[in-house]
């Protein structure tokens, strides 16, 4: 990348022409400056995570880093993307939201027209990802929650099946960041794979979310390999960057996964650290540059 058009993307970014030093010093944006990638795992980044930055811009950073893909897009999103030549690693927009979900018989009708009109947009699109969630239990006993999860789905997964798009479960821990929420475990959401039987249905393994609920991730996560189509990064407690300052040994997490055959996306999704945007993209750099086993 020249010169002229680092300028002209850190002018977009409000950073003036003389913090180029700063950026290289950070080994962001400044193209010679950024190291190859192994890329053995896949990476991407959510794009909540950076939100002082347009999708254009957000686009221009993770094509620079190195791994080409930005995730939880939904249709509106995806024009963008192309223009870019980024990827959406995670579709969404096709939920009611994290409360009102699967477990739920009240919702399945909207549920279902909102997914199958959904997956067709997802495979038209070239994409092969959607995320689901449970929603809360709201009394609801798990196992209920379950059966009903297993009868929703079972009516949208064969146009999953047929269109190539896989559905995603997420995994969120009920503890701390979403009160009441019924998929926290691993356990459940493997017993609902298991149970609708197809290989279109995944787990959404967020990492974060499970060391908070469950604790003992390298060893959930080769348990459930089978099942696991996705991962969500993010630092402990927090939801920080995910380095030395929090509890969760995102290395050994890595190699762990990598070991178990796993050719999804791993996506960064934590807050970063830092107050200015080179601050920032610094943060993910070096979290892409921890995780590229």
């Amino acid at each position: 990348m020249g010169l002229n058009f680092r300028r002209q993307f850190l002018s977009q970014m409000g950073v003036s022409v003389a913090a180029l030093s700063g950026f290289a010093s950070h080994n962001v944006l400044a193209a010679e400056a950024v190291p190859a990638l192994r890329g053995n795992l896949r990476q991407s980044v959510c794009r909540w995570t950076f939100p002082h930055l347009s999708l254009s811009e957000l686009c221009g950073l993770v094509k620079q880093m190195g791994i080409g893909a930005i995730d939880l897009m939904g249709p509106k999103d995806w024009p963008v993307l192309k223009e870019h030549g980024i990827h959406s690693s995670m579709c969404n927009g096709a939920e009611l939201g994290l409360k009102r979900g699967w477990n739920d018989p009240q919702w399945h009708s909207v549920l279902i027209r909102n997914y199958l009109d959904h997956i067709d947009l997802v495979a038209d699109a070239g994409y092969q990802n959607l995320i689901l969630f449970s929603g809360n239990r709201q009394g609801m006993d798990d196992a209920k929650g379950l059966a009903n999860c297993v009868d929703g789905i079972k009516q949208i997964i064969g146009r999953a099946e047929k269109r190539g798009v896989n559905l995603h479960m997420e995994i969120l821990n009920s503890r701390v960041d979403h009160r009441d929420y019924m998929a926290d475990s691993s356990d459940w959401a493997g017993q609902l794979c298991e149970r609708v039987g197809s290989p279109n249905l995944k787990i959404l393994f967020d990492i974060y979310h499970v060391q908070i609920n469950e604790g003992d991730v390298i060893r959930r996560i080769q348990k459930y390999a089978p099942y696991i189509g996705h991962y969500h990064t993010g630092g402990v407690p927090g939801r920080g960057e995910i380095n030395s300052e929090q509890e969760l040994n995102y290395r050994a997490i890595m190699k762990a996964i990598l070991a178990t055959g796993f050719k999804g996306h791993v996506a960064h999704e934590f807050t970063p650290s830092g107050t200015t945007p080179e601050e920032k993209a610094a943060s993910l750099q070096r979290a892409i540059l921890l995780c590229d086993i």
